[in-house]
């Protein structure tokens, strides 16, 4: 019998029935079948092995596409469960998935893997795929599964929930229940590393057993994971959390989880993130308001947030009623709003808060500042006419690209997500709504990715993305519109007609959780921040104490012109106390001695070690003053 195939070029060519992808590729390109890890058949991803029965469109993917890296990692964590049992034979597996960078294979064992062990267990994978053992495919009963694995409870778990009919996947006399597919045999992953070990309940539920997770991660050739671990090298190095405490900005306390402490100079990068913050909108005409952190029950049932996000909120009982700790500053914005009669002629009106929140996360996922459970949020709501809404989209679209290359992270890629399953309003506003979002993005010529059902559940919205200098991305901002919760709250405003209508709403964040952003910004900039956004800018450093007088005359002068500095007369050496200013990321280094207070001049050091000598005090201020003003991210002693 012969089939038809369709090529991804929509070539078309016959073979016999029975043919496997992996034959195919090898007709039609020796190349590819020696790059392809699998195959859609139609819609369907499967094994190259595969045997093709009937008509069908097919598309290998290989290690550059996500699905191919998912395939990938995931035969990777079955090479991982292998040498598990062979090494630790009374180890119970559970799952083992691809996750965005490599993947993880969760165990029952009694007692936790060592770094020997994980030594062991990657030396013993190294030898499974030099002996690339093949991937086979079975389908089997529920009963016969349930006999395979009858002394595991979690695979039991999995199986008596399955809706089909259960398959495994065998590599020589070991197997696995899973639906794969899988790269054809062991020998494909070239370079594999075991990175860490954690603890991690079943199925991620606090009451369930405790498991021992293996992460790790693999590719096609050695030098890819080479570069990826040089990679972790330098991610490692910009570690927020060792920054923030070398730096003196954060820390982190038991008593608080999730609740960052901010130490003096964290608190002055915070301010100096938000007076360029605070500068825009008001150049922009926000007026800025703050609302309660606490309020009622009955407040979050009529917004929604009861309905569809309590588990993520902290509730309370005050004098016999319940009440809510904000996770979102809206319902509050929204009753100031009816405070007051509103004319059309006000709009589009400009409200921002920097509204402090609190939303209840695992302590499991909870990770420095990029996961807390209180932070800040740069929040604004827009209230507007329907003729309003794609304008004041591009001026905020546009507020948003401006602020993240000031702060040095341009923006990366744009996403627009649709209604999710579980919502609130009309057919009609969503359409609306979408439309607009839509126009507004077409006319400033931005690409954007489409997020099916990916929406808040009051209204679509717009999701900016960032990159840093490693080419890592960050959901940073986002814009939604909302048409349901001016009609839950009851939102009027009198137009031209001298009648009541319904306002638009627009909720917006430009840096979202400022917390977040501001680790975001110490990575990026391995906490070496640029003159402007140093929450120090100038370390004096006197060489000796017949010298400090003078350090402080010139400490006056700083501080008379805002720049912010400290003046260090420790008795340590002076060559001890430069490398301590560097090693805390100072920009500028100023040393004092004889020469200088004489001359009254400074020596200028930059914390890279260039140094300057003869600068005069007038000078340097008006060059910080200038930096500052301009906002550069580049430190050069153009003076």
């Amino acid at each position: 019998m012969k089939i038809k195939i369709t090529l991804p070029d929509k070539s078309q060519k016959i073979f016999d029935s029975g043919i496997t992808c992996y034959e195919i590729a090898k007709e039609v390109n020796p190349r590819l079948s020696k790059e392809a890890l699998a195959c859609f058949v139609n819609d369907d991803l499967k094994d190259l092995n595969a045997p093709l029965t009937s008509n069908a469109k097919i598309r290998f993917v290989t290690f550059n596409d996500e699905e191919g890296k998912k395939v990938f990692w995931h035969s990777s964590a079955h090479i991982l469960a292998m040498a598990v049992k062979e090494l630790f034979p009374k180890a119970k597996m559970t799952i083992g998935p691809a996750i965005e960078k490599g993947f993880y294979y969760d165990f029952y064992v009694k007692k936790p893997f060592t770094k020997e062990d994980l030594e062991k267990i990657e030396e013993k994978m190294r030898e499974i795929i030099k002996k690339k053992i093949p991937f086979e495919r079975k389908e089997i009963s529920k009963k016969k599964a349930q006999e395979l694995f009858k002394n595991n409870e979690f695979k039991l778990e999995l199986i008596k929930e399955l809706e089909t009919k259960p398959s495994l996947y065998y590599n020589n006399k070991f197997f696995d229940l899973c639906r794969g597919p899988h790269v054809p045999n062991t020998g494909y992953v070239k370079a594999i590393k075991l990175l860490s070990t954690s603890s991690a309940y079943w199925r991620g539920k606090s009451d369930g057993k405790v498991l021992m997770r293996i992460y790790g991660i693999s590719f096609p050739k050695q030098k890819m994971l080479k570069e990826y671990l040089d990679f972790l090298e330098e991610v490692e190095k910009r570690n927020h959390i060792k920054l923030g405490k070398q730096l003196e900005l954060y820390s982190f306390h038991p008593e608080a989880p999730g609740m960052p402490f901010f130490h003096d100079k964290g608190v002055k990068l915070w301010n100096n993130i938000m007076n360029y913050w605070k500068e825009e909108h008001e150049k922009l005409g926000y007026k800025q308001v703050m609302t309660p952190m606490i309020l009622s029950a009955e407040l979050w049932e009529r917004s929604g947030h009861f309905k569809y996000y309590k588990e993520n909120m902290y509730c309370l009982e005050i004098e016999g009623k319940e009440q809510a700790v904000k996770p979102m500053n809206c319902p509050g914005g929204m009753l100031m709003y009816k405070e007051k009669s509103h004319s059309y002629r006000e709009f589009p009106l400009k409200v921002a808060e920097l509204g402090v929140v609190h939303r209840h996360e695992l302590s499991g996922v909870l990770s420095g500042l990029f996961r807390v459970r209180k932070f800040t949020q740069d929040d604004a709501h827009i209230y507007m006419t329907k003729e309003q809404i794609v304008p004041t989209l591009k001026e905020t679209i546009n507020l948003v690209i401006r602020m993240y290359e000031t702060f040095g992270v341009p923006l990366d890629h744009v996403e627009l997500s649709t209604r999710p399953e579980k919502s609130i309003g009309s057919d009609e506003q969503w359409e609306l709504a979408e439309n607009t979002l839509k126009q507004a993005l077409d006319e400033l010529k931005l690409n954007y990715k489409i997020n099916e059902g990916d929406g808040a559940f009051y209204g679509p919205k717009i999701d900016f993305h960032i990159k840093d200098v490693l080419g890592r991305t960050w959901q940073c901002g986002t814009i939604q519109v909302d048409f349901a919760q001016p009609d839950n709250f009851d939102l009027t405003y009198i137009g031209p007609d001298n009648k009541k209508h319904r306002p638009v709403m627009i909720h917006r964040t430009v840096l979202g959780s400022l917390e977040r952003f501001m680790a975001i910004l110490v990575e990026n900039y391995a906490g070496a921040f640029p003159l402007w956004l140093a929450p120090e800018q100038v370390r004096i450093i006197p060489i000796a104490d017949r010298h400090l007088s003078f350090a402080r005359e010139i400490g006056n002068q700083f501080f008379k012109n805002k720049i912010r500095y400290e003046i260090d007369d420790n008795q340590e050496t002076v060559e001890y106390r430069i490398r301590k200013a560097q090693l805390q990321k100072v920009p500028l280094i100023i040393v004092i001695g004889d020469k200088e207070e004489k001359n009254k001049t400074l020596a200028v050091r930059t914390r890279d070690g260039k140094v300057k000598f003869g600068v005069r005090i007038p000078e340097l201020i008006k060059y910080v003053n200038k930096e500052v003003l301009r906002r550069s991210n580049e430190l050069s002693l153009k003076l």
